[in-house]
């Protein structure tokens, strides 16, 4: 039972990620160059963080319950926002790489657009926000033992893993906006995206309470995939064919 645990839970929370990697990364060296780069750029900030709420919480009194709950969301929120500072450094860091490969390039064009960039920095982020999420989760689910022998919820490793892909889809999209916010002064998209990356790390703190923290992650996780397809070139009509499943008007009719 814990082997499909594990296999069940590996698949959800990475199988879409991976299938993403392979079908729109894996063939080009230099978007797993920057998808790389990316999952160091979100490593390093939490390095950052954790040092940070380390110092803190050995600073503080181990006894004041009140005091470490405080802590704990001052860590999570200052976690965020730090995400948020290394993704703009990251940001600034491929503006420059794009202007070195257009010096390069013998047509005066870079091999790869920003919108791209954004999308590939976005994986990067999520995949390694992502295997830190899970991979204690996935050495416990390989047992010994029972989840929820002691009256808690069976569903524990099952909404981890939900969380998690919800997770990496996020950063992908938040990827998107925030460049795209950054490529056109658009500030209100940038605080857009660490708006909702503090409220989707504070519905955290709902848990065990599992609707309370996937439901309102889904329903954001679906808002900001909509505006990143819109923002990266689709539209409204295109994106209404897709969900109701539509043929174009324009597709060719069988002749008479």
């Amino acid at each position: 039972m814990t082997l499909a645990v594990f296999f069940g839970c590996t698949f959800i929370a990475f199988g879409p990620a991976f299938g993403l990697f392979i079908f729109t990364i894996a063939r080009d060296p230099l978007r797993i160059i920057i998808l790389i780069a990316g999952a160091f750029f979100w490593l390093v900030s939490l390095l950052l963080s954790s040092l940070i709420w380390f110092i803190a919480v050995k600073a503080s009194d181990p006894q004041d319950e009140r005091l470490q709950k405080g802590l704990l969301i001052f860590g999570v929120m200052f976690s965020v926002l730090l995400q948020e500072a290394f993704r703009f450094l990251y940001y600034k860091l491929l503006r420059k790489a794009i202007e070195g490969l257009v010096a390069l390039s013998e047509d005066g064009c870079s091999p790869i657009s920003i919108q791209q960039m954004a999308y590939v920095a976005g994986v990067g982020f999520g995949l390694m926000s992502g295997a830190f999420s899970m991979i204690n989760l996935l050495a416990d689910a390989l047992g010994p033992g029972t989840v929820g022998i002691h009256g808690d919820s069976q569903l524990y490793f099952l909404t981890s893993a939900f969380m998690t892909m919800v997770l990496i889809f996020l950063h992908t999209f938040w990827g998107i906006l925030f460049f795209h916010g950054c490529e056109h002064r658009r500030w209100w998209e940038i605080a857009a995206v660490v708006i909702m990356h503090l409220t989707v790390s504070g519905l955290s703190f709902c848990n065990p309470l599992y609707v309370g923290s996937l439901v309102p992650s889904y329903l954001l996780m679906a808002a900001a995939a909509a505006w990143a397809y819109l923002l990266s070139g689709g539209s409204a009509q295109n994106l209404r064919r897709f969900l109701l499943c539509l043929r174009s008007e324009a597709s060719p009719q069988p002749g008479s």
